[in-house]
């Protein structure tokens, strides 16, 4: 389905972006720290905000630059409970250039937005990078069965949805079949591929086939060629 090949690239590309933005706020926060001055200053107000249904809170600071010019700000970020209290002193460091983009010297104030984007961006590029690589290794097992497995005929069972996937509120439907190995008295199951269409009416009354490796017929692939390719 084109939506899952669509979803693979779009998390490993919004993981890009979100590195990308990373490394820049982070390389800008650097260069900012290299050049920045800095001065005591006071927490005086609490900016009160509602998130998530829940009040947050946001300092207001006042400081002066070393020219005596009073300066207010606020951080970009709010937090329940405060992280700083009524009166608090602060270190702050500023540009002289631009004194009202000044910052609380810290951690969260200084490298938390790096750092939630690049934790974002490592998570959404390695879902999509492992959807990826297992699709890869996957179709590399499917050669492997093609061309080195054993075809088995196989008996027509069932057609289920696999509730275990979802796409845009679709679930794709699987294909059941058992085979009896008369060696040794044992009955397997398998199931195709995902099918974004309802097989039913396609499948006839011939065998279904299925490729196994002789070692061990867990590993397998059927064969679904017989169906109509989905065109949308």
């Amino acid at each position: 389905m084109k939506a899952l090949s669509f979803i693979k690239y779009t998390f490993l590309t919004i993981g890009l972006a979100l590195i990308a933005a990373a490394l820049y706020f982070y390389q800008k926060q650097h260069a900012f720290q290299e050049k920045a001055l800095t001065a005591q200053g006071t927490v005086i107000e609490l900016l009160e905000s509602t998130s998530d249904n829940s009040i947050v809170y946001k300092p207001l600071v006042l400081f002066k630059t070393k020219e005596g010019k009073e300066v207010k700000f606020t951080t970009s970020f709010s937090t329940s409970p405060p992280s700083y209290s009524m009166g608090e002193s602060v270190e702050v460091l500023y540009d002289s250039a631009e004194p009202n983009s000044a910052s609380i010297n810290g951690f969260t104030s200084l490298w938390l937005g790096p750092l939630i984007c690049g934790v974002l961006g490592i998570i959404f590029f390695l879902i999509g990078f492992f959807i990826i690589l297992f699709d890869k290794v996957k179709q590399r097992e499917i050669r492997y069965l093609r061309e080195n497995g054993k075809r088995i005929s196989t008996k027509f069972a069932h057609v289920k949805f696999n509730n275990g996937l979802a796409v845009n509120g679709r679930n794709p439907f699987l294909i059941y079949s058992q085979w009896l190995d008369t060696n040794t008295n044992e009955l397997y199951v398998f199931k195709s591929d995902n099918i974004w269409f309802d097989p039913t009416d396609f499948i006839g009354t011939e065998p279904i086939k299925v490729m196994i490796d002789p070692k061990n017929p867990k590993k397998y692939y059927m064969d679904i060629s017989f169906l109509p390719a989905m065109k949308n």
